[in-house]
């Protein structure tokens, strides 16, 4: 696991990165505080202060990987030695798909990836709730998760956002590890139909997983469990923020229609040696 010096340095440096470029950094943070082991994060300090950090974050068969160096230490190569371990270690470990992760307004993170011939695959929009009047829900029924559900949670990534099984199941359970989800089920007359994950932490509410099966797709079930959930996060004094891919065009209207506006933008290229 990581050491609180080894997280505060991390949490410093992307700040003093993120103030510096005008960006927002995905660095896990989910992750970052409950790793087993140390193995997937690569360091370069000078002097004692942390100037380059590399993280992967393994879903299964895929890993997402996820940098950043210190403004004044940039192109001094000790990026693109953490990126050369990084990827090493990714292939030795055996996963099947390899994403890399930069701001969609970072030019330097570009040219970067496109030095090491990697592909555009999608870009996912970060969404912030402007408060909105939304209406009372009744017919939906928002229950915590048992350990019985985790087979529809695990059928709900396959169908709904297309992962492999090995790759939903390795997500389901990680989440299952972390105290601070809260991950509930949504039941439309006792019949389960989709999962919703929400996690709170310094004052906002982040909507994740948000799924409902194909067959009950069309009917307006998505919407009012949204308009739920936000009404709930917003009343208990939380801001409410989600994540969605660019390419689910009916998810992202969905959002916006109910009040959710891009804030950030976060770009995801395929990588293959």
């Amino acid at each position: 696991m990581l050491t609180s010096k080894q997280l505060q340095d991390i949490e410093k440096l992307q700040k003093e990165c993120e103030a510096h470029d005008h960006i927002q950094l995905k660095l896990n943070w989910e992750m970052l505080r409950n790793r087993d082991s140390d193995q997937l994060d690569f360091f370069h300090y000078v002097n004692d202060e942390l100037v380059a950090f590399l993280g992967l974050y393994a879903f299964g068969s895929t890993v997402e990987v996820c940098g950043m160096v210190k403004p004044s230490e940039r192109r001094k190569q000790y990026f693109s030695q953490l990126f050369q371990q990084g990827m090493a270690l990714a292939k030795q470990n055996g996963f099947k798909r390899i994403l890399l992760n930069a701001p969609a307004s970072s030019d330097e993170a570009k040219a970067f990836l496109a030095k090491q011939g990697a592909q555009y695959e999608f870009s996912e929009h970060q969404m912030t709730w402007k408060e909105k009047s939304l209406e009372e829900v009744q017919v939906i029924t928002l229950r915590n998760a048992k350990s019985a559900d985790l087979e529809m949670r695990v059928r709900l990534s396959v169908e709904a956002f297309g992962l492999p099984k090995e790759d939903a199941l390795s997500m389901e359970s990680r989440i299952d590890g972390d105290s601070d989800n809260n991950m509930m089920m949504i039941d439309v007359n006792e019949e389960t139909v989709g999962k919703i994950r929400v996690k709170r932490e310094n004052g906002e509410a982040w909507i994740y997983g948000f799924s409902i099966l194909p067959i009950h797709q069309g009917k307006g079930i998505g919407r009012k469990v949204l308009q739920k959930v936000v009404k709930q996060q917003s009343e208990s004094g939380y801001s409410v923020h989600l994540e969605v891919e660019t390419k689910n065009a009916h998810a992202l209207r969905l959002y916006e229609s109910i009040g959710f506006q891009v804030v950030h933008a976060q770009d995801y290229y395929n990588w293959q040696e």
